[in-house]
């Protein structure tokens, strides 16, 4: 298993990648063409460097037709579409460009920022929204015995094994530091 650092260097290049191999410059349009062809590319450098970033496909707050026209912009992970989101110009821009309101772009980062939560996956997911926390900003706000509670009800309700303490706790910390980002 690679070590933290690692991964997110790992992270950091393959997105770097990917706005070099798009980044034309000079106000030269990119052909949609060109930008699956990108993508393509910096998928299969992911794969062979283990990188592992939540796919947007994750993203359970999106319509169909936004997380294609998403693709089409050369955005295939959470990693990227925080990156292309980061600032309110740049998530006006992003909103512009997928025909998509303001709202619906926070409500996606909002919901990127918990899927790139350390030791959290697809099942964690799945079960932090069914306690209720559908991204990092519901998390953020609640209170640590709240927050516990919920994912407990939702582990009997779903039937699962409840994750354990230490990654419960880590998760609402790093929600707590994460909403500002």
């Amino acid at each position: 298993m690679p070590q933290s650092g690692t991964l997110l260097w790992n992270r950091n290049n393959l997105a770097k990648r990917l706005r070099d191999v798009t980044n034309l410059g000079c106000g030269e349009r990119v052909e949609e063409e060109d930008l699956r062809r990108a993508a393509e590319g910096a998928r299969r450098y992911a794969a062979e460097k283990g990188v592992a970033m939540p796919s947007i496909d994750e993203l359970t707050r999106i319509e169909p037709v936004h997380l294609a026209r998403l693709e089409a912009q050369g955005i295939f992970t959470t990693g990227l579409l925080l990156e292309r989101s980061e600032t309110p110009t740049r998530r006006q821009t992003l909103a512009d460009q997928t025909d998509a309101s303001l709202a619906d772009v926070d409500e996606w980062r909002d919901e990127a920022l918990l899927l790139n939560l350390a030791f959290f996956g697809r099942h964690e997911h799945q079960l932090l929204a069914a306690a209720g926390y559908p991204g990092i900003r519901t998390l953020a706000e609640s209170d640590w015995e709240e927050f516990q509670a919920a994912v407990t009800r939702a582990t009997l309700l779903l039937g699962r094994v409840a994750p354990d303490p230490l990654s419960l706790r880590s998760w609402w910390e790093q929600g707590r530091v994460l909403v500002d980002a």
